[in-house]
């Protein structure tokens, strides 16, 4: 059964989230700089008499709504990536060189929604128990999650929930996906170095371009064969760099990449076994090989539980066909460092209206704004019908 008070709320006040999204959208802000998106948070929920806890860093923020023995949480993230809006539409972006290519400010303008319905609420009747929203910083930097969590964001917190937006599917659509939803996510660079020589004469030398066409050919092959072929394990290189001249053969070159896999064991070993495989390639050339590992994220697993509560309340309050399926991603997601300490479940969210489709991360990317409505609508729910649900065991 549809929850008419919140159908009700978010019609009157669709046009306030939207503005509020085009504002965040013309004025974005990379991690750990979301100070102004901060700020508009802070007094929008203050004006709702909620008490906003900013993080020590002074961006992103934690708000709680209603009280009681149990509480379940949504979170948003807030932060923009590095690249140039070319879109010809008022809410442009204007700062140069970031925009919000992934959806950030319609999540955050959701999370919004989600808690000034619940405040708006609570002053008729009592909510069945405490509703926290998270504004978390820093998604696309891989960082803002930690501190969120080292901050108390989800003590007590009995599941958390988010949505995050999918230009392949329609709005009023949002996806659902048990088990792995987003890949783990590691940086590689590998740099290897030999004394340099003349392309005339490669056996008085280390040939540096040879080694690093082995280690770019044959090293995700060999990696991927180190796990289980269920864990779809992926390396794949985006830049390759050696040398000028057609005739020298380089003293140094490097490879820089990503790991990703969906298995949080295999992405335990990936690291000792990329290092392993580097190595003995590199070895067979004679070239010195420095491997630098930088660990990311893990996967984004979603609790069978959690996908459930969505599920249930998504089609009572929106409809059955508002609900569809959706596919794992190999992409990364910092999401994934909360299902360290709760059970937690990601949704996507359709924001494409049947025009153009631009994927996330590209600067032309842009929403059907009536997917705002939907997205507080669905956590809204999800979140009321978990508090009211029996505890069950995960």
């Amino acid at each position: 059964m549809t929850t008419d008070w919140l159908a009700s709320w978010v019609g009157a006040h669709h046009d306030d989230l939207v503005a509020v999204r085009r504002q965040i959208h013309a004025h974005p802000e990379l991690g750990f700089a979301e100070y102004a998106t901060t700020e508009l948070l802070v007094q929008q929920l203050t004006k709702a008499g909620l008490e906003p806890r900013v993080l020590p860093r002074g961006t992103g923020l934690v708000v709680d709504i209603g009280s009681g023995a149990r509480t379940v949480a949504i979170r948003a993230d807030i932060d923009a990536l590095p690249l140039t809006d070319p879109k010809d539409v008022p809410y442009r972006s204007t700062v140069d060189g970031v925009c919000h290519a992934c959806g950030h400010d319609a999540h955050t303008a959701i999370a919004l929604g989600v808690a000034l319905a619940f405040a708006d609420r609570a002053q008729h009747v009592d909510l069945p128990g405490r509703v926290r929203v998270i504004f978390q910083p820093a998604e696309e930097k891989m960082g803002g999650a930690r501190e969120m969590i080292a901050a108390g964001a989800v003590d007590g917190v009995e599941r958390l929930f988010a949505l995050h937006c999918d230009p392949r599917l329609r709005a009023g659509r949002i996806g659902l996906k048990l088990g792995p939803i987003t890949a783990a996510c590691d940086l590689v660079e590998v740099r290897v170095s030999g004394p340099g020589g003349h392309t005339a004469r490669p056996h008085l030398t280390v040939d540096v371009v040879d080694a690093l066409s082995r280690i770019a050919v044959d090293a995700p092959a060999l990696l991927a064969r180190r796990c289980d072929v269920r864990a779809r394990l992926l390396l794949t290189w985006g830049a390759i760099q050696a040398g000028d001249a057609p005739n020298a053969i380089p003293g140094s070159g490097i490879l820089r990449g990503t790991v990703r896999v969906l298995d949080r064991s295999a992405w335990a070993e990936a690291e000792k076994h990329f290092h392993s495989i580097v190595a003995d390639i590199a070895a067979a050339s004679g070239a010195s090989v420095d491997v630098h590992y930088e660990r990311g994220v893990p996967p984004v697993v979603n609790d069978d539980t959690c996908v459930d509560l969505l599920r249930s309340a998504i089609t009572a309050e929106l409809g059955p066909d508002a609900v569809t399926r959706t596919n794992t991603s190999m992409g990364g997601e910092d999401f994934a460092w909360y299902g360290e300490h709760v059970p937690v479940a990601m949704a996507r969210l359709g924001v494409h209206a049947g025009e153009t489709m631009y994927d996330i991360h590209q600067g032309s990317f842009d929403i059907d704004e009536s997917a705002i409505g939907v997205g507080v609508r669905a956590l809204a729910r999800t979140a009321l019908d978990t508090l009211t649900s029996p505890r069950l065991r995960t």
